[in-house]
């Protein structure tokens, strides 16, 4: 089998279903486990987060969606090449990924016929879903199953773990300029976390929100998790909150509970260490329950 993955969670499963070596090919944003970084690319992004300011970004993404060009390119030469047999994409978000539209232009021009599995995952449930469906597709019924009830075993022990704890007033950024909440599975993991989102729901987009939302929500956590941004990234564009009116006033900042974290690794991607990024939040949430010393992947903002 020739497995191409056009999603970072899809390779992490691929490769946590021991297919690493036939994997083929994978996006610009795969970069786990480290043993697949070596795998070409197949992907080319109009955007480069790291020469462009949040603002900046958003203002590509929007004018990407509006028509004015794709936000994804796909190398048509090296798809001929590698001819892969299996292509794993979505149809959840047009910012997030090559959508399969996209992908049937690049199609029509290989020989080969592989079979398309495309991802929707918006919840916990659905990306065990997606595992279950991408062990289906590569023969790994059984080595699925059990990694689902592994999952499903950790986050039944954070929720245990909280299931007599006060819930946390909990805000979760996606974006820093313009604001964005994080939607779709994040706050259930807030939820699971023993915390309560007030600015989104679980199961829904991502949405624009105003400074206003944030300071009348008066989080007592406040988690940044910019889509893609590493903590170090993240930390560069600090001032876009820091500067704005009432910041000091805000419950989550008097008592030192704002927190960076690895949003990539454990947030933004439907995929198995969502599970892990749960984890996380329980720690941050409800550390006496779980110990004060940190998961790797989260930093204090003071």
């Amino acid at each position: 089998m020739r497995i191409c993955s056009l999603l970072p969670g899809a390779t992490e499963v691929v490769a946590g279903l021991g297919l690493t070596d036939e994997l083929v090919a994978i996006s610009h944003e795969c970069d786990y486990p480290p043993e697949i970084r070596t795998k070409p690319v197949i992907i080319q992004s109009a955007v480069d987060p790291e020469e462009s300011t949040s603002a900046d970004i958003d203002q590509q993404v929007r004018a990407a969606l509006s028509g004015a060009g794709p936000l994804y390119r796909i190398n048509e030469i090296l798809l001929r090449q590698i001819n892969p047999t299996l292509i794993i994409t979505q149809d959840l978000c047009g910012v997030c990924a090559v959508t399969p539209k996209e992908l049937q232009r690049a199609l029509s021009e290989i020989p080969g016929d592989p079979h398309i599995l495309s991802l929707n995952a918006s919840s916990l449930e659905d990306v065990f879903r997606d595992i279950e469906m991408i062990g289906a597709a590569t023969g790994r019924r059984e080595a699925a199953a059990g990694w689902i009830l592994e999952l499903k075993a950790r986050i039944e022990k954070v929720r245990t773990g909280v299931a007599t704890a006060p819930p946390r007033p909990v805000v979760c950024l996606e974006w820093l300029d313009p604001l964005f909440s994080a939607g779709h599975w994040v706050p259930e993991l807030v939820s699971l976390a023993g915390g309560v989102d007030l600015v989104a729901r679980a199961g829904t987009e991502s949405r624009e929100i105003t400074w206003d939302n944030v300071r009348r929500a008066a989080p007592h956590v406040l988690i940044l998790m910019p889509c893609g941004f590493r903590i170090t990234r993240t930390l560069r564009e600090l001032d876009r909150l820091t500067s704005r009116p009432g910041w000091k006033d805000l419950p989550a900042v008097r008592n030192g509970e704002v927190y960076a974290v690895e949003g990539p690794a454990y947030f933004n991607r439907p995929g198995p260490r969502l599970v892990n990024g749960l984890e996380l939040l329980a720690r941050l949430f409800h550390p006496s329950r779980f110990g004060m010393a940190f998961l790797e992947g989260a930093q204090r903002i003071t």
